[in-house]
């Protein structure tokens, strides 16, 4: 467990925030509060307004090029693709990051200004190939559909869809990617989603595909999980438990409870299969959401699983969206070293593999 600065003290009610950060997080809250209708549908109009879409572009920007991959036009099922500017080291390939964004399975897409941001700050930094993924939302479409969404994505990878045909980016990542080592990553909902997608290709889902695709790791940035008690860090940090109950009731199936199995994190892990990947899960302090992100994390050890629980006592829900917060530079160089060592021991472990067979075959050959 790594943690980073001293806890905030009893008396500490709100966290030490530039005053551009704290203004931009209280509007956005408002925002998104106001498209949140009653009836537990969403103003997607008003929503548009405040949430700007960037395009991609296969030229550089910012060291980093974009490309947006259909993969079902009939459900509105795409990504946006991120390749660093400058070519891997000769004879190095990058490891593959499947980036699922938060917003409480209701908000946002890849080419929103905050994700386009983020992924393009993760792409050039660790560097890695990142496929944003664009689920399908609630209330329009509630679980599973962002799960099964997330499986489709992988089958079109690890069947190199696209290959013949698609855009330039698209076949220079399928020359440059190593798909060996693919890390399932999100941040909140997103890393709700990433765990169960996760949870569901390690368990044999791929249906005989064709075994390009294979995970390395999961990220878990402050997921969303949840059930119907609250939690001390709810009841301390209050204010937001309305807006992730309301965020709940519009995802799950109608007539389901918190404490349904893809929101309690006791529920999430219990089962998972032998390939289930190793996890670093992110907490922060001043995250209503921490002690349920904390029995996730927990889960996943008690099931016997790897993870790494990586702490931020003095930061918000959210807090890597702001390069200019400290914390955040900091968790850069956290997943810079879990990214790149779980794909040395990939490597390793395929490494051995293969000469395995070569040991096995020799004697056939004589």
């Amino acid at each position: 467990m790594t943690s980073r600065d001293p806890a905030p003290s009893a008396t500490t009610t709100s966290p030490d925030l530039p005053w551009r950060v704290r203004l931009f997080i209280s509007f956005f809250s408002l925002i998104t509060d106001a498209t949140c209708r009653s009836n537990h549908t969403v103003n997607r109009f008003l929503l548009s307004i405040f949430d700007p879409r960037v395009s991609p572009n296969p030229r550089p920007v910012r060291g980093v090029r974009t490309a947006d991959v259909t993969v079902d036009p009939s459900r509105n099922l795409w990504f946006r693709l991120f390749l660093p500017a400058a070519s891997p080291n000769a004879g190095g390939r990058l490891p593959v990051v499947v980036y699922f964004h938060g917003g409480g399975f209701v908000f946002f897409s890849p080419a929103s200004r905050l994700f386009d941001d983020l992924c393009r700050w993760l792409c050039r930094e660790i560097p890695v190939a990142i496929v944003s993924v664009n689920y399908r939302l609630a209330p329009e479409n509630r679980c599973p559909a962002p799960y099964d969404d997330g499986m489709d994505v992988l089958r079109f990878l690890d069947s190199q869809g696209g290959a013949e045909g698609g855009p330039t980016l698209l076949r220079e990542f399928f020359e440059v990617a190593d798909l060996s080592s693919c890390f399932l990553f999100g941040d909140s909902a997103g890393a709700n989603i990433a765990h169960h997608v996760a949870r569901r290709w390690s368990a044999g889902e791929a249906l005989a595909g064709q075994g390009r695709v294979a995970l390395a790791g999961l990220v878990a940035l402050q997921a969303f999980f949840g059930g119907e008690e609250r939690v001390g860090s709810e009841i301390r940090l209050v204010g937001s438990t309305d807006r992730a109950d309301w965020m709940w009731k519009a995802f799950l199936p109608a007539g389901a409870s918190r404490d349904h199995e893809v929101a309690s994190p006791e529920k999430a892990v219990a089962g998972l299969g032998e390939g289930f990947p190793p996890a670093m899960v992110v907490t922060a302090g001043f995250d209503p959401l921490q002690d349920w992100q904390r029995r996730y994390y927990e889960g996943l050890r008690r099931v016997g699983k790897k993870a790494m629980l990586v702490e931020y006592p003095a930061s918000i829900h959210g807090f890597y969206m702001f390069p200019v917060l400290k914390d955040a530079l900091a968790l850069m160089e956290e997943l810079k070293g879990f990214i790149q060592e779980q794909q040395k021991k990939r490597q390793r472990q395929l490494a051995g593999a293969d000469d395995g067979e070569v040991a096995h075959a020799a004697p056939a050959a004589s």
